[in-house]
């Protein structure tokens, strides 16, 4: 697996990693414990040294199984974690009182099982506390040599230059993908100028770029993409045609959509790490073979002469998980 590096801070990891939150957390019922930590260790035997998780994917759970999974091989890899919601749910609202992040990295570093977070982002700016106070409480904890890096998630222009004056922001964790593009007009350009690294949540859509959900897809109960508007039958139905131009530029080079979606991705910026998740053996090694798809000029030109003629339908939340917007 090749390396990249997160910006200037020195932060090097593997070109893709392993979002861990479906293992717990938002797309049904949670993984068995020891399924998700064979899975984590096996993310890890095939090169990935770079683990996403956070408080809220559980809560707590989720720290727990990736903690346990990655003991043996701490040293090894880069743990990201995040703060930032009250309790650790996302519909109780944010919450980055300087003391409720200190209470957050005390009880993340006792569910990891270890003595420092790698990675420790904002996992959603809090109107109700500064920005600058946020960056300043986790440089405190970096000085106390519990945390290592600093990093924001879903940030806006205006949170990651305050953020970024008071204490170097590593990387930046937001949604993007083919099918998500709103970073390139104002977010890549200032992470390039700052020198910060980006990894793309969701870089497979939720699962839609790959080709396997289609309108006639139904979610279960607990299921988060039930309730999100851009997984509607109508929004599935009007954006199919982003996805069957995917299957047809992968199947001209041999590769699957998956790999398409994360190889456009990885082509992007040196500085760009995705982070797809999934629950099983065969998705993962799909996934992480994505970072040997090539992608030429005229690959990445065909590619956006076809996206040109294609508007992407639905919101990305519910309105009930504003929170979960970029602010």
């Amino acid at each position: 697996m090749q390396k990249r590096k997160l910006g200037r801070t020195g932060l090097e990891v593997s070109a893709i990693g392993l979002g861990c939150m479906g293992l717990s957390y938002a797309y049904g019922p949670a993984t068995d414990r020891q399924e998700a930590i064979k899975l984590i260790r096996a993310a890890h035997e095939r090169g990935v040294t770079f683990f996403d998780t956070a408080e809220a994917y559980g809560p707590g759970v989720n720290e727990e199984v990736v903690g346990e999974a990655l003991a043996p091989v701490r040293d090894a890899v880069v743990i990201a974690t995040k703060f930032g919601f009250k309790d650790g749910i996302p519909t109780h609202g944010v919450d980055s009182r300087p003391e409720r992040i200190r209470e957050v990295a005390d009880a993340a570093l006792k569910r990891l099982g270890t003595d420092r977070i790698d990675l420790f982002y904002q996992h959603r700016v809090d109107p109700d506390v500064p920005i600058e106070d946020v960056a300043g409480t986790v440089k405190e904890l970096i000085a106390a040599g519990k945390v290592h890096h600093f990093g924001l998630s879903e940030a806006g222009v205006e949170s990651i230059r305050r953020a970024h004056a008071v204490l170097p922001v590593a990387a930046l964790q937001s949604e993007y993908s083919l099918w998500w593009r709103e970073p390139e007009a104002e977010i890549l350009p200032l992470l390039e100028e700052l020198g910060i690294g980006f990894v793309p949540f969701s870089p497979l859509g939720r699962g839609f770029l790959t080709g396997a959900i289609d309108a006639n897809t139904k979610f279960g109960s607990d299921d988060f993409r039930g309730s999100v508007p851009r997984f509607s039958p109508e929004a599935l139905a009007a954006n199919q045609g982003l996805v069957t131009l995917i299957g047809e530029i992968a199947a001209a080079k041999g590769v699957t959509s998956a790999q398409i979606a994360l190889g456009w991705l990885l082509a992007q910026r040196p500085w760009i790490v995705p982070i797809p998740g999934t629950t099983k053996l065969h998705r993962l090694e799909e996934n992480l073979a994505a970072a040997d798809v090539t992608l030429g000029a005229e690959d990445l030109a065909r590619i956006e002469q076809a996206l040109a003629g294609i508007e992407v339908q639905g919101a990305r939340y519910p309105a009930a998980l504003q929170t979960l917007v970029r602010g």
